[in-house]
């Protein structure tokens, strides 16, 4: 099958670059990033501005999407820089996957994603589960993670609190509440977008502990 995949330096894309890489049920991944990729037989780099995404490259002709994009408000700096790399990067990238015909979209989204929510964060991710599901992909996946284990390139104090403090409680919260590990979630995404099935699902936190 042929894998398209958005946001392949994040923590979570980079391990699902990994392990699509590795699958021989895998026989192509397009990776389009602002900046190349290493060499790799099956891989096509594809670096592009996403603001000004070229509508009729072949990249958008695959057999599924998989869409790790996303930032923190501190990173991007304003509510407005936020909701371009987590709603509308993603958006752009499924309307024109959809109309070359590809059938599946994998999103890493995030738990408590709601669209009608007080909590900027949480409204940002639940529109943009919401409008990807206006789309018509014949298989349509919603990763939810809670927080995400694993090693960034860049320091998140906070998270790297939190995530000290449930390594420590996690034997005594419930699973919902527990550390998913990046390669787990990227592990369920890969698994989701090459089985691609029918309808629309939800992969909650808990499963991802």
């Amino acid at each position: 099958m042929k894998l398209l995949l958005i946001g392949s330096t994040g923590l979570v894309g980079h391990h699902v670059l990994d392990q699509a890489l590795a699958d021989p049920r895998v026989t192509e991944v397009v990776s389009i990033a602002r900046r190349p990729l290493p060499a790799h037989p099956k891989l096509l780099s594809a670096v592009a501005d996403f603001d000004r995404l070229p509508p009729e490259a072949d990249w958008w002709r695959a057999d599924a999407v998989i869409c790790t994009l996303g930032t923190t408000l501190r990173a991007a700096g304003s509510e407005a820089a936020f909701r371009k790399v987590d709603h509308d990067y993603p958006l752009a990238v499924a309307r024109l996957a959809r109309q070359h015909g590809t059938p599946a979209y994998v999103l890493n989204s995030a738990i408590g994603a709601d669209a009608s929510s007080r909590f900027f964060y949480n409204r940002v991710k639940g529109e943009v589960e919401r409008d990807l599901a206006g789309l018509g992909f014949a298989s349509l996946t919603l990763v939810q993670p809670g927080l995400i284990g694993g090693r960034r390139t860049e320091f998140r104090l906070g998270e790297r609190a939190a995530i000290g403090t449930l390594t420590l409680l996690g034997p005594l919260l419930p699973r919902r509440w527990r550390i998913n590990p990046a390669s787990t979630i990227a592990q369920a995404m890969l698994e989701a977008a090459i089985n691609a099935s029918p309808g629309m699902h939800v992969i909650t936190s808990d499963q991802l502990a």
